[in-house]
Order: C-alpha cells, then structure tokens, then sequence
C-alpha cells in the first residue's frame, strides 16, 4: 500500500473527501450559467454514475484526485472535485478551481487555435510549406527538397509531417545547453529517412512544436503573450496561461496547483511543466505542453467551439474554422485526426463508446481530457494529475468510462 493511501481513508470516512456540484460561483472568471441535468435534458440519477467511477479510480490509487465538469448547450450541469492534490506536507483537498498541466491539451487549445486564428485573419494557409517561415524546413529530411515535396502547415496539425512522436531530450542538452531550443529545428530537418509528409500518422510532439516557431514567427511575439491576448483573455479565462509560477507574484497561486512529481530531492513540484521537452528545451513555453488551467476556464473554451465559435457575445472564432478544425481535411479521412483535434485515431479512447461520429477531444500525459459532442452540444472535461506522486498509473479506462456515462444520461 502506498504511503499516504491510508490518510485518504482516513478522510473518505471523516467525510473530507467532498465536491461540490452546480454551485455557482465555484470558479472565478466563470462566465457559463448553471443549471440542473432536468432542465437540460439529462438524467440525473444515470448522471451521478460518474461519483463512484471516479472514487473508485482513487481508492485504487490511478489518481489522487479528480475534477469533472459537464457543460450542454453553454450551461454547466455538473461540476464536482473529489480527492486530494497532495499529501506533503498536508493532505489538501482537491478543489474545483484546482490548477492543472494540461500537457497535450496545449495542442488543441494553444497551438492549432492560434494557428487556425492566423488561417482565418488571412496570414497564412493550410497548404503554405513550413520553410515559409521555419527555413530549417527547406532541407527536411537532411537533403534540398523541390517546393512541392515539402512538408505543410497541414501535415503538422494532423500529425502527417513525418516528423518523430519525440525528441532527444538529453541529446540536445548534451549538445547545445541552454540553446538546445534554438538549433531543435535544425536537429529535427537533419533527421534521416523520413517518412512523405501525408503518407502516415505520427502522433508527434515536435510537429506542434514547429507550429509554435510558426505562430511566433508571424505574429512577433511568443505563444505565451498571443494567446493570453488573442484568445484566453477576451474569453475570461484569466486562469489559463503558460509559465503560472514564473514572476515572484505569481507565487500565491502556487498552492492551487494540482503536483504533477514527487520525490525525495526536490519535494512536491507544482507549477512546473511535466513534460520533458517543454520544461528542458522550450522553457517551459511550448507548442506540444505547458499549459496550465481550470476545468471552470476549459468549460468556456469548450462552450464557445460548441457554440461555433462565439460565447457571452465574444466571438474567438468564425464557424467556418471551428468545422475546419474538428473534421478530418479531404485526403486525410484515414489518419482520424482533425486539425489539433483527435476524432478517431487511437488516441481517441477518451470520448468513450456513445457519444457520435461528429465527436471530438483531446488527451493530456498528465491525465486530463476533453470531449465535445458538436450534436448534442455536450463537453465532458475530466482533469486528474494521475503521474503524481509517481507515474505507473493509467486513468485511459476511466476517461472512457466517465464519457459513457455522461452519454448516456443524455435524454433529449
């Protein structure tokens, strides 16, 4: 039994493991409305299914703890917290407005938003070859490529570039120290053989990564400050953001932030990216993680894709590029990937067995995850820090659990 796990007991039957559902006001800058699942047109009985799945997950110790919350139709049915965030060096309760890493969920809600913002302002294309603005690109492969062979924005936001999943983390410490992010564009177009940009699906963290040098290099400014200004901000997601403990001032929210490691050197690390390759190479401003947020801002996020683009009189994006991003492009129907968003490939588990074929979400390393069914308009946004206090868990079999449940509590 792992330490700890007896004090979580403990607080199971002292009645400290608590949530808190549909309770307004739970989540500061929370722009949705609450409402019962009855007026929404959801079972509730078949809805509170989900209580046990995730208390069961606890005691079995694939996570700590957990936040649920459901949003149909812009309004948010259930919203509940069960478990701890840490145990060192007391137990703390995991709450609703728990910060958490959202590791890959960058790509989705960072990366290819901001990518397909420029696509609609008119900046760049789908079809424009990467070495526009990444010159790197012009020898992908190690070798001079004809214009037309060469990899597009395309192939990146569908994992199709035949760029590899990872990169060398070590390897490029060990070469270039501090400036192991400015020459990783250079490693990743020496690399050899490469698979034909389009020919297969790689899932691949330097693909979004890429994207990042893209968005920086027409923009002007980094991931971190245009997505604040251009998307988080408008949207009152004031908890989303990169590097949160990065200024003295930001230390206060420290405690709020869900731990994502453990260990005897270093203690309860919180704040920090998870991810290798974000933390050591990119500095923690990455274009593959290091996104930190509440389920209450992802509810928003979710909220305004479902509601074509547009929430509370804010419109992020047009509908036409909300299609866009969450239909397989034409030729690129096999891959089962949207544009940043997962549709059906094997990675898709997350969005369970009932919801459509319209479905779409997007996994985290750390153990987060977003559903969105565009015809029911329903979100399940299910966040644990299931790698803390060490990382030999799995939480894939409950992200599909949960979805199943929530489908199946829709009615109407």
């Amino acid at each position: 039994m792992k330490h700890g796990y007896v004090i979580f007991l403990l607080a199971v039957t002292a009645g400290l493991l608590h949530g808190h559902a549909m309770l307004p006001g739970k989540v500061s800058a929370q722009p949705l409305t609450y409402a019962s699942p009855e007026e929404m047109g959801m079972d509730r009985h078949q809805l509170m299914r989900v209580d046990s799945l995730i208390l069961d997950a606890i005691r079995s110790e694939l996570t700590p703890g957990a936040v649920l919350v459901v949003v149909r139709d812009s309004v948010i049915v259930y919203e509940n917290a069960w478990g701890w965030t840490r145990r060192v060096p007391e137990l703390q309760d995991m709450q609703t407005s728990t910060i958490f890493d959202l590791a890959s969920l960058t790509k989705p809600l960072a990366t290819a938003t901001a990518v397909m913002k420029l696509v609609e302002d008119g900046r760049i294309r789908l079809t424009d070859p990467i070495s526009k603005f990444v010159p790197e690109f012009a020898r992908f492969g190690g070798e001079d490529l004809p214009l037309r062979d060469q990899p597009r924005i395309i192939h990146l936001l569908t994992h199709t570039a035949g760029l590899p999943s990872y990169a060398p983390v070590r390897e490029l410490k060990r070469a270039f120290g501090d400036e192991a992010g400015d020459n990783l564009m250079a490693h990743l177009c020496a690399l050899p053989d490469r698979t034909a940009p389009g020919a297969a699906m790689t899932y691949s963290c330097p693909s979004f990564i890429t994207l990042q040098q893209v968005v920086e290099a027409v923009t002007g400014t980094d991931m971190h400050s245009w997505t604040r200004d251009q998307l988080y901000a408008p949207l009152g997601m004031e908890e989303t953001f990169f590097l949160p403990i990065g200024e003295p001032a930001d230390l206060e929210i420290l405690d709020r932030i869900a731990p994502t490691v453990y260990n005897r050197r270093e203690g309860v690390i919180a704040g920090i990216v998870h991810d290798p390759l974000a933390r050591e190479v990119m500095g923690g401003i990455s274009g593959n993680a290091g996104l930190f947020s509440t389920a209450g801002d992802l509810a928003v996020f979710a909220a305004m894709m479902l509601n074509d683009g547009a929430i509370n009189g804010k419109r992020i994006l047009s509908p036409a590029t909300v299609r866009a991003m969450t239909t397989a492009p034409a030729g690129f129907e096999s891959f089962g990937r949207a544009l940043g968003w997962d549709l059906a490939s094997s990675f898709a588990s997350n969005q369970g067995d009932l919801f459509g074929r319209n479905t779409f979400g997007h996994t985290g390393y750390t153990g987060t995850s977003m559903v969105l069914d565009p015809d029911t308009r329903t979100a399940v946004i299910l966040l644990t820090n299931r790698v803390y206090p060490d990382d030999t868990t799995s939480v894939v079999d409950l992200r599909a659990k949960v979805a199943n449940v929530v489908a199946a509590s829709i009615l109407e």
